[in-house]
């Protein structure tokens, strides 16, 4: 029956496949990502995509999960509650990350090295009600969820399930459709912002909205897209 999305369900249904070991195509407002929560299933996304050694995973998480990870000083901290709380955008926050947290200790050391730089972990937040609801699942557990985008490397954000290749599809255990994706008009992916050095590593969905909060509440002021 048509209707509203059951997002608590599909959640549930895709976190257990994920904690199974499995592979996951989730709805993220900024558009699907293709999430692992093993090894296996990590490695298999890395080849599958054709990413580049140099490409790092990216992690699923909210508010409470990056406060449980992050370490960051109070500007960081007011940066990123601008962004996420205040003004409702989508964000992927690189930080430092407290290693020792369960949440990390989880990893193993091949899933750690390929999710992590200079002990930083690549954070995506604010990506809309499904991706704050499987974050919740995966903080409660203690299972944590690494991925990126779900299309083959160089080729672009999908934004719906049809637009993806089929060696991708092929190889999700789950595929969670919620159709057009809120942030398609900007055809990229989240804007990836590092807190710490105030650097833009990508330019992504929101970013003049990004670039504004950060001049006018912070006096930062961000290099614009080449």
């Amino acid at each position: 029956m048509l209707g509203r999305f059951d997002i608590a369900g599909d959640a549930a249904r895709a976190f257990a496949v994920l904690q199974q070991g499995g592979i996951a195509i989730l709805p993220m407002d900024v558009g699907y990502s293709l999430i692992g929560g093993a090894e296996a299933a990590l490695a298999r996304i890395f080849e599958t995509k054709g990413r580049a050694a140099t490409k790092l995973n990216a992690m699923i998480g909210d508010q409470d999960v990056h406060e449980a990870i992050h370490v960051v000083d109070q500007r960081a901290r007011d940066v990123i509650a601008a962004i996420t709380v205040d003004a409702g955008l989508p964000l992927g926050v690189i930080a430092p990350c407290d290693l020792s947290h369960p949440l990390m200790t989880a990893l193993t050391t091949k899933s750690l090295e390929g999710s992590s730089k200079d002990g930083t972990i690549c954070l995506l937040m604010n990506a809309g009600p499904f991706h704050g609801a499987i974050s919740q699942l995966s903080l409660a557990a203690g299972h944590p969820l690494f991925g990126s985008s779900a299309n083959r490397s160089l080729q672009g954000t999908k934004f719906r399930v049809e637009d993806m290749e089929p060696e991708i599809t092929a190889i999700a255990d789950i595929i969670i459709d919620y159709g057009l994706r809120k942030y398609h008009p900007y055809k990229a992916s989240s804007t990836l912002l590092n807190v710490e050095t105030m650097e833009v590593v990508r330019y992504g969905a929101c970013f003049e909205l990004i670039d504004d909060i950060l001049q006018r509440r912070f006096d930062i002021a961000l290099p614009p897209p080449e």
